[in-house]
């Protein structure tokens, strides 16, 4: 039974950890905040920023996934101190590193979005972005240690709530019949990548030495707008169809003023406002892993949101 750690215990860190747990393995999920016992996971309550503490708990690791994030508004100031603590763990303890990475890095690009696109974004965030992988890799180019990015576009599936665009802005909504306003143009088309097929292809990627040293996109569904895919839920759901409306500029602007997530958002507006495709075909050839079928992901999504309401209510 091999040892993995966990860092962060978000949609994409929980389905991993549930994932590895389910295959029989020790996983050990690193996280700020006490958690309710699991089967199959050892919770360690401290602060991943502190490189002592993390390389303690990894010790003895075959692999770290690096999953956590700070809040969205504080990443250009929180990320560093997280990715080097990570970095040290991995190289104390020789374990494989795979970060969760996003699409980010590359900034506004014409066609689809391939690995190989330099990483040239304006914005702070996704500079932050692509200077963390820029320093993974020259610590695995330098033999320091073995690392690979997988990067994701937007979340979708179970566990997605505040921090997707298809979560609770959106599901809920479904459920209860009402319309659906949404970031953007509704009818561009957009990449959703499914939590369950991010955790598979973290764990794939750790366990594939061809695969260290380089970034991979998730296996990702061909790009549906956001109307397409409220009718996808709506479908799933066995619901009418809603309506499904741009959020009015003026009324974004108002909740930017009171959320901090809201407004960091202006910065990726173009993901929204334009076609934003991702090409995941590389992971797919070299491993065979192909994305969850459209109607499993719905239907699970669904699923997960009537029992989350259930539980809730």
């Amino acid at each position: 039974m091999s040892l993995h750690v966990v860092i962060g215990f978000g949609p994409a860190g929980a389905a991993t950890a549930r994932l590895l747990a389910g295959r029989g393995e020790r996983v050990k999920v690193i996280g700020r905040s006490p958690r309710p016992e699991e089967a199959g996971l050892e919770h360690v309550v401290l602060d991943a920023t502190d490189s002592a503490a993390l390389t303690a708990a990894a010790e003895g690791a075959d692999a770290i996934y690096q999953c956590a994030s700070p809040p969205y508004h504080r990443w250009t100031r929180d990320w560093p101190p997280l990715a080097d603590a990570t970095a040290a763990a991995a190289e104390a303890t020789g374990a494989v590193l795979v970060a969760l990475g996003n699409l980010y890095g590359y900034g506004p690009v014409e066609g689809p979005i391939t690995e190989d696109l330099p990483l040239e974004a304006t914005g702070p965030k996704g500079r932050v972005r692509a200077q963390l992988w820029n320093d993974l890799h020259d610590l695995h180019e330098q033999g320091r240690i073995r690392a690979a990015e997988v990067r994701a576009s937007d979340f979708f599936g179970p566990g997605v709530t505040d921090g997707g665009h298809l979560g609770a802005r959106v599901v809920p909504a479904v459920l209860k019949g009402r319309k659906v306003q949404v970031m953007g143009d509704p009818d561009a088309p957009h990449s959703w990548t499914y939590i369950p097929d991010v955790a598979r292809t973290l764990v794939r990627v750790a366990a594939e030495e061809k695969a260290w040293g380089r970034a991979w996109h998730v296996p990702t569904l061909p790009a549906r707008s956001s109307r397409v895919m409220v009718g996808v839920l709506c479908e799933a759901a066995s619901v009418p169809p809603v309506g499904v409306q741009r959020l009015p500029a003026p009324l974004l602007r108002m909740a930017a003023a009171f959320s901090p997530l809201l407004r960091e958002l202006q910065e990726v507006r173009y993901q929204f406002d334009r076609p934003f495709v991702v090409d995941s075909r590389a992971f797919t050839e070299f491993s065979g892993e192909q994305a969850t079928p459209l109607g499993e992901q719905a239907a699970a999504t669904v699923s997960w949101w009537r029992d989350r309401s259930a539980t809730v209510g």
